[in-house]
C-alpha cells in the first residue's frame, strides 16, 4: 500500500511493463485493488516453497528488481532473479544483507529518513534506475461488487457517515473505548452524522464495548472485514476516525479524508498519503504521563500516550474534517 507511489512512477515511466509485486499473503489482497500492479507474487512458507518460487523468478525473466525488505530471503531471490538491475534500499545504521547481491544500493541516513514520510524513502529507488518521479499519488480503486453491496448499507446517506474504526495492532495504542463512544454521541447529536463502527476479529471486544458504552445507536457490521470490503465502506463514507494503522493508510489510499489518533509515534513518518487528513497527537515530548508505572520513555511502541488526546481535542478535529466535507 505505502509503496503504491513507487508503483505508479513505474507505470507512467513504463506503460507497457509487467509489474510483479512479491508480498507477504496478508498484503496481497490491498495489492490487489492497486490498478498499477499486474501480479502478485505470495511469499512462499516452506524451504520447499522457496526453492521452486526461485526458479520461478529466474524464468519470469525480470529486467529490474528492486528489495525494500532487506531480509537474506528476499536478498537471494534478488540474486537468483538475474535481473540486470538489482537494488537493494535500508535506512540508517540497518546494515544491508547480501550486500553482494545487488548492483544498485541506496541508503537513507536516519536524520532523512525520519524527517518525511516513508513514501518519501521508497521513492528514492526510483534515481538509480533512471525512472523520474511524476507522481506521488497512492491510489487503490475498491472493487465495484462491494461497493454496490455497502452503498446498500451505507444507503443513499454514505455522504453522511463517519466511519470509525478503534483497532490497532498494538494495544498500548489503542485510545480508550469510553471516548470513543463519546465522540461517536457528540457526532450524531451536533453533527447530524450517521455513526458505523467496524473492525476485526481482534477488535470485536472493543468494538461491543463502545456499542455498550454509546447512548445514540451506532451501525456495525458483523461479517468479518476484508481489507476489500473495507476499502469499499471508506470509499462510500465521508470521513474515517482511526488509530495510526493499516485501515489508515488504506482509506487514505481510496480518497477518504481521515482523523488519525496518534500517540508518541513519529506522526511524519507513517502519515497517511495526501494532504487532507487531521492527526491528533498530544504535546511532545509527554510531561504529564498518564501511566508512569508502565509507560517506556522514549519507546513508542511502549507507552500509552495516544490516551493523552481528549475527547474534544478529537471531536474538534472531527467536526473541522466535517465542514471541509
Amino acid at each position: 500500500m505505502l509503496l503504491g507511489a513507487f508503483l505508479r512512477n513505474l507505470r507512467l515511466h513504463w506503460p507497457e511493463g509487467r509489474i510483479a509485486v512479491l508480498a507477504e499473503p496478508a498484503y496481497t489482497d490491498v495489492l490487489a485493488l492497486n490498478p498499477d500492479v499486474d501480479e502478485i507474487l505470495p511469499m512462499p512458507g516452506t524451504r520447499t516453497g522457496w526453492l521452486n518460487f526461485a526458479w520461478r523468478v529466474r524464468r519470469a525473466g525480470f529486467t529490474h528488481v528492486f528489495n525494500f525488505d532487506n531480509t537474506e530471503g528476499t536478498a537471494l531471490i534478488t540474486r537468483l532473479s538475474g535481473a540486470a538491475f538489482r537494488l537493494g534500499l535500508h535506512h540508517g545504521g540497518y546494515r544491508l544483507k547480501l550486500a553482494g547481491a545487488y548492483t544498485h544500493r541506496v541508503n537513507d541516513p536516519n536524520d532523512r529518513h525520519e524527517s518525511r514520510p516513508i513514501t518519501e524513502y521508497y521513492l528514492t529507488a526510483l534515481e538509480p534506475a533512471g525512472i523520474p518521479i511524476a507522481s506521488r499519488e497512492v491510489r487503490l480503486v475498491p472493487r465495484a461488487a462491494d461497493l454496490e453491496k455497502l452503498s446498500r448499507f451505507v444507503g443513499a446517506g454514505g455522504r453522511r457517515v463517519l466511519l470509525v474504526h478503534p483497532g490497532s495492532r498494538s494495544p498500548w495504542r489503542v485510545w480508550p473505548a469510553d471516548r470513543f463512544a463519546a465522540v461517536c454521541d457528540r457526532v450524531q447529536e451536533e453533527l447530524d452524522a450517521q455513526v458505523v463502527l467496524v473492525g476485526g476479529p481482534a477488535d470485536r471486544q472493543t468494538v461491543d464495548e463502545i456499542r455498550r458504552l454509546a447512548k445514540l445507536h451506532v451501525l456495525t457490521l458483523q461479517e468479518p472485514m476484508s481489507i476489500p470490503r473495507f476499502a469499499a465502506l471508506s470509499r462510500l463514507s465521508a470521513l474515517l476516525l482511526c488509530h495510526d494503522s493499516g485501515p489508515m493508510h488504506v482509506a487514505a489510499a481510496v480518497g477518504t479524508p481521515v482523523v488519525a489518533l496518534y500517540g508518541s509515534q513519529n506522526s511524519v513518518l507513517f502519515r497517511p498519503a495526501g494532504d487532507h487528513h487531521i492527526l491528533v497527537q498530544p504535546p511532545l515530548p509527554c510531561t504529564d504521563c498518564v501511566a508512569p508505572e508502565r509507560c517506556a520513555p522514549m519507546d513508542s511502541y511502549h507507552n500509552l500516550c495516544v490516551q493523552r488526546n481528549t475527547v474534544a481535542t478529537v471531536f474538534a478535529a472531527v467536526a473541522a474534517q466535517w465542514q471541509r466535507r
